[in-house]
């Protein structure tokens, strides 16, 4: 009776097998839904648009893009996690709303746990703006006059968890500052009151305040990487600023439901690097501010390394932190 179970066994994974194999020689058949848990318009959502064309050109199906917003994004990250892992649903989202959320908030999914990397896409850093009347004229001013009014600077945040409320803190445990955090409920908001003045400082998206910047109407002190930003090449680095180690890079990246057949994880990924390999698509992505990894990061084996790597450095810094979503 046992050899007959294992026999049933053994014929019940060699159908389970098969059947997946069938499936992933088959796909896609029908329409592949990206999944955006961010509004329409935004940053993420413009760069999925950008890539649609060469998308559905690999793939030889419609993309449809879904923006599903709503708790910081961990709404739409969970409708992915429920999905059936065929690769027909798919998420595309940010630091921010995968990693640092998986952190703030209570999710009902695990990122570690839940979700096959697909691949790492494009990403933009952080940088360091303040009032233009701030009387610092250099980070290492900046972090000087921190210092000198303890806890009185202020620091715009996305919501009291969002990316720019953990680059505040890191800022702060690195160089022993403190900031008074000021929450609003998005980046347009938050960047009008450092123009008009009524905030001091925010770690912002590069991307999102560089016509601010160019314009006069604030100051940059620092990006939050080891290479100067090619949008902005003459603002120096946290290096090159005094504040080694202070980096925060913002990258976006797919995500397929767990369990998805790696054959399918495969030519999703082998779409998304054909559309950044695309000379007008990289174009139109360098113009929005982003920057495409080197090709040996784009595998789903080199994303997922990073991933790790990034879900230990920042869980041990938010959980630190005791930084939480209202």
């Amino acid at each position: 009776m046992k050899r007959a179970l294992l026999a049933g066994l053994a014929v019940s994974w060699a159908v389970l097998t098969t059947a997946a194999a069938a499936q992933a020689q088959g796909f896609p058949s029908k329409p592949v839904t990206v999944v955006v848990p961010l509004a329409a318009g935004g940053a993420v959502d413009t760069m999925v648009r950008t890539m649609l064309d060469s998308l559905r050109a690999t793939l030889g199906q419609p993309i449809l893009v879904e923006n599903m917003g709503g708790a910081g994004g961990t709404t739409g990250v969970a409708r992915v996690a429920k999905a059936a892992p065929d690769g027909y649903t798919i998420s595309v989202g940010t630091w921010g709303t995968h990693v640092v959320n998986a952190f703030v908030y209570s999710p009902p999914y695990d990122l570690g746990k839940d979700f096959e990397p697909v691949a790492l896409l494009p990403s933009v850093p952080h940088w360091f703006i303040a009032r233009k009347n701030l009387p610092p004229a250099d980070m290492k001013g900046l972090v000087a006059y921190m210092k000198e009014n303890d806890g009185k600077v202020t620091a715009a945040s996305v919501g009291s968890g969002g990316s720019s409320a953990v680059c505040a803190y890191y800022l702060g445990k690195i160089t022993g500052t403190k900031t008074t955090l000021v929450p609003y409920r998005g980046g347009a908001p938050a960047l009008q009151d450092v123009v008009a003045g009524n905030v001091d400082t925010m770690c912002d998206l590069a991307a999102n305040s560089l016509t601010q910047v160019k314009a006069g109407n604030i100051k940059a002190y620092a990006v939050t990487a080891k290479k100067r930003w090619f949008a902005a090449p003459e603002v120096p680095t946290v290096y090159e600023a005094g504040v080694p180690g202070l980096e925060v890079t913002n990258w976006l990246a797919a995500y397929a439901p767990k369990d998805t057949p790696k054959d399918i994880v495969d030519k999703l990924n082998a779409a998304f690097r054909a559309a950044m390999a695309d000379p007008a698509v990289a174009k139109r992505i360098a113009d929005m501010g982003l920057e495409i990894p080197p090709p040996e990061q784009q595998t789903p084996a080199a994303f997922a390394a990073y991933l790790k790597a990034e879900m230990d450095k920042w869980g041990a810094v938010i959980r630190e932190s005791g930084i939480k979503s209202q």
